[in-house]
């Protein structure tokens, strides 16, 4: 367990208490910026949130850094990343700050994208994340971030940032994933 590895862990250690802190009904107040009213359980969990993406920037960092990239970690830090995509929407869902249809569209692709991983690992190999894969996460991340902060400072010129963000994130999702499954077609086909 390298250092890349133990921080990917790390990112999914944080999803609990993300979860907790998000959805327990913890009455710690609210903040108002201008006429926008944001629970402070909301912007703690958009740090959480935002802080646990970062990690997924710093482990890839160090691994290639250091020359520390292992297996565990190719596919370990996808799996990172799509546990806690998937933990947000699911929560953003519960709290009616997204709709159910969108986030269905993105963990399905997830799921999907998972079994090609795990399919193809049968047959002895390793799907690391690609450039679209990377862009897909990142605009998750973004649409994600600005859903928990109730669309701050957006909000402030009338720019509805965080929902154009979301159908940009679902639309790189579904791009990617057909990419992922496209460039490994074959390796798909020829399983056994």
């Amino acid at each position: 367990m390298n250092l890349p590895n133990k921080i990917t862990v790390s990112r999914i250690l944080l999803i609990p208490i993300f979860l907790i802190i998000m959805l327990a009904r913890l009455d710690w107040g609210t903040l108002q910026i201008g006429d926008v009213l944001i629970p402070y359980t909301h912007l703690v969990g958009a740090v959480i949130f935002i802080f646990a993406s970062v990690t997924d920037w710093v482990d890839g960092y160090y691994a290639r850094k250091l020359n520390l990239v292992t297996n565990l970690g190719k596919f370990l830090d996808p799996l990172a990343d799509k546990l806690l995509v998937s933990a947000a929407l699911i929560t953003l869902v519960e709290l009616e700050m997204a709709p159910a249809w969108i986030v269905i569209i993105i963990i399905s692709r997830e799921f999907a994208v998972t079994g090609l991983r795990l399919v193809l690992a049968g047959e002895g190999e390793v799907v690391a994340a690609n450039m679209l894969g990377k862009i897909k996460t990142w605009a998750q991340i973004v649409a994600i971030s600005a859903l928990l902060l109730h669309n701050i400072p957006f909000e402030f010129i009338g720019v509805p940032f965080d929902r154009i963000a979301l159908w940009v994130a679902m639309i790189f999702t579904i791009i990617s994933g057909w990419d992922y499954f496209y460039k490994n077609r074959t390796a798909l086909i020829n399983s056994k």
